[in-house]
């Protein structure tokens, strides 16, 4: 991926005191990994992951993980550290991450998970796990029954295109006989104030990220993805979270013979797409207090 101009990176970011976390957000192949280094060379920290998928270790091509000549150049904290079938949520991630932020060197926190961001700034509500046959049950259904099964508040709250977060809301019904929006409605104080922090999240045209999508994919493919997907075939369980990472059901279905390599490269790309319209709309609506970036001019 081309870099950035370094010059329009420094004019359009914040101050960024020596004391304060720094929070990164933005949709994918945006660059702010990268931005995340420069900072970390510039006026020093570690760089904290804040993305579902790469926290898994059998992903570090398919998920643009940190290479090892890029985590050479600063110190990196939750990435890769989670086996393949290992679950880990939101919560997870938030015990992980609250001892980090009193630590020093202080975290640059980088990632294109809103929810972590949410969590961590606006607190998180401390809802059971949700038992197995739940899950289960919850993994046969289409997204019109969960649908119908979650409260209309809830569903106000949701982006009901994403099939995850509606069975998330689905099974926190089921199991505990509350709504999700009950239980967020009670949530407690968060472990990171955003006034605290120095919160940049990436606003950048449309058209200048989808054709680093593009190009982000065709990297991987020359990098070793096949490869990589390939080496978890005989693991591979599609209900898995992991194994639901964007480019995996795609290349695993050539191997399979089910797709040529152009029709996986097609529908990889096309979801990345989506996804990463689903990160803006979910950063613009929900973090219109961070610091806006825009390097695709």
């Amino acid at each position: 991926m081309t870099n950035h101009p370094t010059a329009s990176i420094w004019d359009q970011l914040p101050e960024i005191p020596d004391d304060k976390p720094v929070l990164i957000a933005g949709p994918t192949a945006s660059g702010k990994s990268e931005l995340a280094l420069r900072i970390a060379e510039r006026f020093g920290g570690v760089i904290v992951n804040a993305d579902a998928s790469q926290v898994y270790d059998c992903w570090q091509v398919i998920s643009a993980r940190p290479s090892p000549d890029e985590e050479a150049r600063a110190l990196h904290r939750l990435y890769g550290h989670v086996a393949f079938d290992q679950e880990y949520s939101t919560g997870h991630w938030l015990r992980e991450i609250t001892p980090l932020l009193t630590a020093s060197p202080r975290p640059i926190i980088v990632g294109g998970t809103g929810l972590y961001f949410t969590a961590l700034t606006e607190g998180m509500a401390e809802i059971p796990p949700t038992p197995l046959h739940v899950r289960q049950d919850a993994d046969q259904m289409d997204l019109a029954r969960l649908m119908s099964g979650v409260d209309a508040e809830t569903l106000t709250r949701l982006d009901t295109n994403n099939r995850a977060r509606v069975q998330r809301a689905w099974e926190v019904q089921q199991a505990t006989g509350r709504s999700l929006a009950s239980w967020q409605d009670d949530t407690p104080p968060p472990v990171l104030a955003l006034r605290d922090t120095v919160p940049i999240v990436f606003d950048v045209d449309k058209i200048w990220l989808l054709d680093r999508i593009t190009r982000r994919f065709d990297h991987m493919l020359e990098s070793g993805a096949l490869d990589e997907v390939a080496a978890m075939r005989d693991r591979y369980d599609p209900s898995l979270p992991a194994c639901k990472a964007i480019g995996v059901p795609e290349l695993m279905a050539y191997l399979e013979g089910t797709m040529t390599l152009e029709q996986a490269r097609e529908r990889a790309t096309i979801s990345t797409r989506q996804f990463a319209k689903r990160q803006r709309t979910w950063f613009r609506a929900r973090m219109k207090a961070w610091n806006h970036l825009d390097l695709s001019n």
